[in-house]
């Protein structure tokens, strides 16, 4: 079997969105390699100013978002009448479908925040479909431990480690996909058994690795080839969100918070959130 190596080493962007919210961010919605995955930003301060003011509502159509906490806590409502908590160490998954309008509002006021928001396209057939969200506690994401390895949590999807099948309390994506975290002190190091067909890539958010030949550090995301094996190592303390899922091969078509097949769908969904569709479904 193959290893995959790096083909791409991408950089965040410092921007922010919601009121005020500082984050960083790497955006792939016209990279077909980025497939299914859309969006990730990482949330990351220990100045409350950066993050008190939240995401008030605001509208998605077309994509699943999937929010998941190291330290902080924030709280999520949507027009649907759900609330949930999200706190360190947990996360929550929320299929926008044909509309949802919803709200994440830090439930701090000091201390630091640390947390990532992953936005994962939807294929055409589930971009109309109702609405539903689901948040997991800290205690239910799966987890992986060893003197060789260090930790590995799996949030979303399977995978098996040292022979080891594992299962993430999230199975309910569009489309097979697998997102976890992977933390490890120098000299740890990971290897995971991934599709071939599907998309990889990496995000340090913490030390340094190396992939291969090559080394990554925290604020970079590198794009993987297509293989078997993603084999990655520590230098030292680190931190590494693991992606891989299948690619979805429709176009993308990318307005603010709705992602959609065709310009005419966007205009459409404009069209229905300016006339309070989304608060009907």
């Amino acid at each position: 079997m193959e290893n995959r190596r790096i083909t791409q080493i991408m950089n965040v962007q410092a921007t922010s969105d919601g009121d005020g919210v500082k984050i960083q961010r790497a955006a792939g919605f016209n990279n077909a390699n980025f497939s299914p995955f859309l969006m990730i930003d990482e949330l990351k301060s220990d100045e409350s100013k950066d993050y008190v003011g939240g995401f008030p509502p605001h509208p998605h159509r077309g994509i699943e978002t999937l929010t998941y906490m190291l330290q902080g806590h924030f709280q999520h409502k949507d027009h649907m009448g759900n609330v949930g908590e999200l706190r360190s160490g947990g996360a929550q998954w929320m299929a926008a479908g044909r509309g949802v309008i919803h709200s994440e509002m830090p439930m701090m006021e000091e201390g630091s925040l640390h947390g990532f928001q992953i936005w994962i396209n939807q294929p055409a057939r589930d971009k109309m479909k109702p609405a539903q969200y689901h948040d997991f506690q800290s205690d239910t994401v799966t987890e992986f431990r060893s003197q060789e390895v260090g930790l590995l949590r799996l949030i979303a999807g399977n995978t098996s480690i040292e022979g080891a099948p594992l299962a993430g309390p999230l199975q309910t994506t569009g489309v097979p996909l697998n997102v976890s975290d992977w933390r490890a002190q120098s000299g740890q190091a990971l290897t995971l058994t991934t599709e071939r067909h599907h998309n990889a890539f990496v995000y340090v958010y913490k030390g340094s690795v190396d992939l291969g030949s090559q080394a990554l550090v925290a604020g970079q995301l590198a794009l993987l080839s297509k293989a078997e094996i993603l084999a990655i190592s520590a230098n030292e303390e680190s931190g590494v969100l693991i992606f891989s899922g299948e690619p979805i091969n429709e176009p993308v078509v990318h307005y603010g918070p709705f992602v959609m097949n065709s310009m005419e769908e966007i205009e459409q969904t404009i069209h229905d959130f300016n006339n309070g569709v989304f608060e009907t479904y």
